[in-house]
């Protein structure tokens, strides 16, 4: 395969990553956009191994074992992460994005360790110190494609650990960890990975690469554990935009035109992603890059809570209101999910709508605990697309609307956001206490995330309704009927 093809089949195979990234920003075209991802990445496999096979040819070289064992880890590969998606439950996405993230900053890793310590393997050189080593450009970008990698990874199991609740150390739990002068310590080894790069472009020096992963695997960690479970869902887009980045710098390192798109698109759209999240959260985008955020609303809302009356009722209670209403917005939330309620709350939807109510769902941009979590239960569920809105676009509408009813969701529609002094204030939220008549089911009183007590639960017009949410909403559509 010559050069020019080899140029050809890179470009279909961006051309298929762009659309993939154009198709993924809407519910309606994401099935598309995810063939099209894996049409891309395929073509793009499958034209490394031959440009590999072609330059072992030209160099007089077969294609022996080490590109059996290359299929070998393609196939194995391939398989575990097909059995792991289908397997995967709706919660435990997060769980399996956050691990899919550490997996490509380790594979950047071991690349940029590979080509340190066989450089004429990859076209770039000797080791011999006599001018023939790696140019000190791919040196830059291997080291900052290795230690954005690092950090990745160490970072990505973090959040796995926190987002999985499997470990009983505290640093995998919800709340944040933090200790003193926890960021001059973040600063101090940032500075470090720096000096230790430049030191590395200076002298190729194999043990001061190893220097740079090590402290970088450490920084991953430090700049995670501060974060609580409130902030996961930037975490995971910030994760996202880190894996790029390393796949990207370690293209150039490699002069792969095909790494370079790749993972320059996927570094590009998850920093986008990370800025959306942080409006969305009212955080400051630079903190969420350098992982300085995430315990202030624990702290702010520590102390013992009050006990306060609430008025409640029953599946039955809910499904008379529901039944009497002309418009009704649910507002899913992370409760939905953990209860995989999203097929009972379609059917409850459906019998509304049966009865001519006019049945809409908003949803939060940070709902769940990934980006999209609450658009992807509802697509699982095939809830028609034209009834499921965006919070700038149906926020409007709760204020017209007779009956609001939230599904297992608390902080994105805490009016707490509207105060000052608030730790949340400034966050967007669904103005879902505009409804005429509001309708809460949760599990019981605990606070969400931020760890706040939420007004919206207290007013007149609410009612709470205890229980699971599947057979809270399975109850109400035998009420219904």
């Amino acid at each position: 395969m010559g050069a020019n093809t080899i140029a050809f089949f890179y470009l279909i195979a961006s051309i298929c990553f762009i659309q993939a990234l154009k198709g993924l920003s809407h519910p309606t075209t994401s099935i598309k956009g995810n063939k099209f991802g894996m049409a891309g990445m395929a073509i793009a496999i499958v034209t490394t191994f031959f440009l590999i096979a072609s330059q072992a040819r030209a160099n007089g070289e077969g294609v022996g074992w080490g590109y059996i064992w290359v299929l070998i880890g393609l196939g194995a590969g391939g398989y575990a992460g097909a059995q792991m998606a289908r397997r995967v439950e709706m919660t435990k996405m997060p769980e399996l994005v956050a691990f899919m993230h550490s997996m490509i900053g380790m594979a950047a890793v071991f690349i940029a360790v590979a080509v340190v310590a066989e450089p004429y393997v990859f076209g770039l050189g000797g080791m011999d110190g006599e001018g023939s080593g790696i140019p000190t450009g791919n040196r830059l970008e291997l080291f900052l494609g290795a230690a954005i990698g690092a950090i990745t990874f160490s970072g990505s199991v973090i959040a796995f650990g926190k987002l999985s609740g499997r470990f009983r150390h505290r640093i995998f739990q919800g709340a944040p960890v933090t200790f003193p002068n926890q960021h001059k310590i973040n600063l101090g080894l940032g500075i470090a990975i720096a000096v230790l790069g430049l030191l590395f472009m200076l002298t190729q020096s194999g043990f001061v690469f190893f220097l740079i992963v090590m402290v970088a695997f450490v920084l991953g960690v430090l700049i995670i554990i501060p974060i609580g479970g409130a902030d996961m869902p930037v975490v995971v887009s910030m994760l996202n935009s880190y894996s790029g980045w390393a796949a990207a710098g370690i293209g150039f390192g490699l002069n792969n035109p095909m790494l370079i798109v790749a993972g320059s698109l996927v570094g590009a759209s998850g920093a986008i992603l990370s800025y959306i999240m942080c409006k969305a959260m009212n955080r400051s985008f630079i903190n969420v890059i350098l992982g300085g955020f995430g315990g202030e609303a624990a702290d702010a809302a520590s102390g013992e809570a009050v006990q306060r009356n609430v008025k409640s009722g029953s599946a039955d209670d809910a499904a008379f209101v529901l039944g009497n209403a002309e418009t009704v917005i649910i507002v899913p939330g992370y409760g939905l999910a953990v209860a995989r309620a999203q097929h009972a709350v379609k059917e409850l939807a459906a019998k509304l709508t049966e009865k001519g109510v006019t049945v809409k769902y908003a949803i939060h941009p940070v709902a769940g605990r990934m980006p999209g979590h609450m658009n992807v239960l509802l697509a699982e569920a095939e809830v028609p697309y034209d009834q499921v809105f965006e919070m700038e676009d149906i926020n409007g509408e709760f204020g017209q609307a007779d009956v609001a009813i939230i599904l297992g969701a608390n902080d994105v529609v805490n009016p707490a956001a509207h105060t000052k002094g608030s730790p949340i204030y400034g966050m967007p939220i669904l103005e879902a206490y505009k409804a005429r008549t509001v309708i809460v089911n949760k599990r019981s009183m605990a606070a969400g995330y931020a760890g706040l007590d939420n007004e919206l639960f207290y007013m007149d017009k609410t009612m709470m309704v205890f229980g699971d949410a599947k057979k809270v909403l399975e109850d109400m559509v035998k009420a219904v009927e």
